[in-house]
């Protein structure tokens, strides 16, 4: 099997387990419920592979820093602290699955405090309107630019972007591009279209012990392979 298609399979069931049913995913079913559909999935798809694209860059210059026998044996490291995380998170779960009810609950109050800013503010005319008009909303609808920066921030620091950074570094980094961007885009679409019906379907427990499973298969398959000089 070739390097980029190792890299891209690895990539892409990584991204599939690790985002669904997390916070992102229910975040771009709540705001495909309550906004045109087609902006938001553009919005978060663009933040996403925007993400995915700047992760793989890191994870690909890492060798470049540090030795790749060191940075084989950080992402080894990263793979079995993953799963055991995920699996730690599977076990713990009691079926609750009131996830889907904490993000929306707090997309609404984020959706109160912009609306009382917008009615404050409503008694400004138009041309002044215009002119305090932000640059990027000149280009982009709100909701577009909306669902970028909640998936954008959402991702920043998520485990499946640490993991990508991972596998970039011991992996071909445009097969994990490839794959996370593929990965990403079936969990935006399934979404989107699905929304709260979809969500609320959602194991989290096994979802949780699933890509355990898968990460820790990555960390011994990581420390069985040989680190290229």
């Amino acid at each position: 099997m070739s390097s980029l298609v190792q890299g891209l399979i690895k990539s892409l069931a990584m991204t599939v387990l690790s985002e669904v049913g997390d916070n992102t995913f229910f975040a771009t079913a709540i705001l495909a419920m309550r906004h045109p559909r087609r902006p938001v999935l553009f919005g978060c798809l663009a933040s996403l592979t925007v993400m995915t694209i700047l992760s793989a860059f890191v994870g690909w210059a890492a060798p470049n820093l540090i030795s790749r026998k060191w940075a084989h044996h950080i992402t080894t490291l990263l793979f079995f602290g993953f799963g055991l995380w995920s699996l730690w998170d599977g076990i713990k779960d009691e079926g609750d699955d009131d996830e889907f009810a904490e993000v929306e609950a707090k997309m609404d109050a984020e959706l109160k405090a912009e609306t009382g800013t917008t009615k404050k503010n409503s008694k400004d005319d138009d041309e002044l309107k215009k002119q305090k008009r932000p640059f990027l909303l000149q280009f982009f609808s709100p909701i577009f630019l909306k669902a970028f920066s909640v998936t954008f921030f959402g991702e920043w620091g998520d485990k499946s972007q640490l993991a990508t950074i991972g596998l970039a570094a011991d992996e071909n980094p445009f097969g994990v591009v490839f794959g996370g961007i593929i990965g990403q885009a079936l969990c935006t679409v399934a979404a989107v279209l699905g929304g709260k019906s979809l969500a609320s379907r959602i194991s989290e427990k096994i979802v949780a012990l699933s890509g355990g499973v898968l990460f820790i298969a990555f960390g011994i398959q990581s420390f069985l392979s040989t680190v290229e000089s």
